[in-house]
């Protein structure tokens, strides 16, 4: 079933997400039946740790200073204040425990304040992920020492369109990033973005990038657009939904082992949207109302849509590759 590869060309892709819609989810399903209990989606809660006043010009984010938004720069949070987030989240059923935090990268003194919160939420008996911006080498090391499982750390787009989006940091930069959370033996969580204006083939590019790296990223969270007034993408065109889906299928088609993780827009999918993405090999989604400053379903409201569809939390899957 479905040979792991790291090697896809972009007509192989384009060929893939083109093809007649039931075709293509009946193609994913089996991948994702072959791979993973299809009733069973892990669940995961993300906290913002330090928001806003990032010095970083991402077109999508409202955390940015160089836009007017109604994000407010905040303080570090106190360790404290993390811990009892965390224990909320394990008691809502959440496996992991994400911490974001608005730095271009963070300094060494800030990065021990983490260091700090991550072994609490481990204490906790939860999985631990953290997303904070470039890291350097020894950064990298200092999170892994500390028990860090999982950094997220997104390509965003194609790196054809990534100048577009993004003018302060380079592409390669964030795949320098990722080689050295690799080196230090911490899980990687990497996907990225739609519906921030690009062409079918931008969409082509990036999974590309994800799918041909030299290991694929255990978690990779599909981000739908939310536009926020005062954001550069704030009037871009809506995304059609079923492109969306489309993605969910070919990336859980190209990177087989991976967790495909439903992430930001959420809030404005309805249950049939979400439901034909699970069907597509969506297995993963972050839980709880907020994703970082933009809002998320609420815990009930998602408890529901998992009974309706029968789908039960569970642990991730640790597929070797």
């Amino acid at each position: 079933m479905n040979q792991i590869r790291h090697n896809w060309e972009p007509s192989e892709i384009l060929a893939l997400l083109q093809q007649p819609f039931n075709d293509l989810l009946y193609q994913a399903q089996q991948v994702h039946r072959h791979y993973f209990n299809p009733n069973a989606v892990q669940i995961s809660t993300l906290l913002s740790i330090k928001t806003g006043g990032c010095p970083e010009d991402c077109a999508y984010c409202p955390q940015s200073l160089r836009y007017q938004t109604r994000v407010e720069k905040e303080e570090l949070l106190a360790l404290e204040t993390v811990i009892a987030s965390a224990k909320q989240a394990k008691a809502n059923g959440a496996s992991r425990f994400c911490m974001g935090a608005a730095w271009r990268r963070p300094k060494d003194k800030e990065l021990a304040k983490v260091i700090a919160m991550i072994k609490a939420v481990k204490a906790l008996g939860l999985e631990t992920c953290a997303t904070l911006g470039m890291l350097e080498q020894h950064q990298a090391q200092q999170l892994k020492q500390a028990g860090l499982d999982y950094y997220n750390h997104n390509l965003d787009t194609s790196p054809e369109y990534y100048g577009e989006i993004i003018s302060t940091r380079t592409y390669e930069y964030r795949l320098q990033t990722l080689e050295y959370v690799r080196s230090a033996d911490i899980s990687v969580c990497c996907g990225g973005i739609v519906g921030m204006g690009e062409s079918i083939d931008d969409r082509v590019s990036l999974l590309q990038q994800l799918a041909n790296l030299p290991k694929h990223p255990e978690s990779v969270p599909i981000n739908l657009l939310v536009k926020v007034a005062g954001t550069p993408l704030a009037e871009v065109a809506d995304f059609d939904p079923i492109d969306f889906v489309r993605m969910i299928a070919v990336a859980r088609i190209l990177m087989p082992k991976s967790m495909i993780r439903l992430s930001a827009g959420r809030e404005k999918m309805d249950d049939a949207l979400q439901a034909l993405c699970f069907f597509a090999g969506a297995n993963s989604l972050f839980y709880g109302e907020k994703l970082l400053t933009t809002d998320n379903p609420a815990q009930v409201k998602d408890q529901q849509l998992m009974q309706n569809l029968g789908l039960t939390p569970q642990m991730e899957q640790h597929c070797g590759q």
